[in-house]
């Protein structure tokens, strides 16, 4: 190839980039001038004109869908036959970054550098437009539809997660935000020492994004019963200062009622360092998450 030849299709590829970009730019737009909307006919969401009238109402919480919150009830929202091959290919190609990236550093990417890497590692690959597209609706998509009734924290799907804000836990794959999540932390560790463990910190857009299609994806699709065990992208306090801690070498049970059976979880709780997020029969229609640590 000549170096005419080369800068030709240098500038093809970027003229074509700059388009694709500007593209994405417009559907954030749209998507974000569609907050509350429907938008009956194009969602990758089914069952939506029955949850219609949800939308701008005050809070009703089932409580009895929180408590069995591992249980598909009739009017729960599903992702599309049609969208579950898209739900599938996104949740891989965030596993193959996560491969690349590794798992502590994918906790800070934002959404705009997940795009890049994709781009940059062939073995990743380019995210197809229907998987952005598809992740931009989940993101602006008004999770009150399908049952979550808790605030959005961050509003764009793009924000920046500044490195200078988050320090790393020693001894941990985990990121805290400086001031008071590592204060907090910090007088937890001073007085339970190896007893309890940090088991999840700062995540950004991209991770939350993952760990709720992770969910949806293990749900067979069904996005409100994801809702109700952990919070939509936006709307997790994991990314303004939350974290979550469990008892070592107590595994999966960390993320059980179990832990607020373990004397670890009772001595916290005598020491008023739990104060917890997601309390049982919540207004925000999630879980009991007695790990869950409220700094915000």
């Amino acid at each position: 190839m000549t170096k005419k030849n080369v800068k030709e299709h240098h500038d093809v590829y970027h003229t074509e980039l700059n388009n694709n970009m500007n593209d994405i730019l417009n559907r954030r737009q749209f998507l974000k001038a569609s907050i509350g909307a429907t938008l009956i006919g194009v969602s990758p969401f089914t069952a939506l004109s029955s949850h219609a009238a949800a939308l701008g109402m005050e809070a009703k919480v089932d409580l009895q869908k929180t408590r069995l919150f591992d249980t598909h009830f009739d009017d729960d929202i599903f992702v599309t036959e049609s969208n579950k091959a898209v739900l599938s290919s996104v949740y891989e190609r965030f596993r193959r970054i996560i491969n690349v990236v590794g798992y502590t550093r994918f906790a800070l990417i934002d959404f705009d550098e997940t795009l890049k890497i994709a781009r940059n590692y062939p073995q990743v690959g380019v995210f197809p437009k229907e998987d952005i597209a598809f992740l931009e609706f989940i993101f602006y998509f008004d999770a009150k539809v399908y049952g979550f009734w808790g605030d959005k924290l961050l509003t764009e799907i793009d924000v920046n997660l500044s490195r200078k804000s988050v320090k790393k836990i020693s001894g941990t794959a985990q990121y805290l935000f400086r001031g008071e999540a590592e204060k907090v932390y910090g007088k937890i560790h001073k007085v339970m020492g190896n007893r309890v463990i940090l088991t999840s910190g700062v995540r950004g857009v991209v991770k939350q994004l993952y760990l709720f299609l992770k969910k949806v994806r293990g749900s067979k699709g069904n996005l409100s019963m994801a809702s109700r065990s952990i919070a939509p992208p936006g709307h997790s306090f994991h990314g303004v200062g939350d974290f979550d801690v469990g008892k070592t070498d107590f595994g999966y049970r960390n993320f059980t009622s179990s832990f607020a059976q373990t004397d670890e979880y009772k001595r916290l709780t005598e020491l008023g360092y739990l104060n917890i997020r997601y309390p049982k029969d919540n207004p925000f229609g999630v879980r009991f998450e007695p790990w869950h640590v409220k700094v915000v």
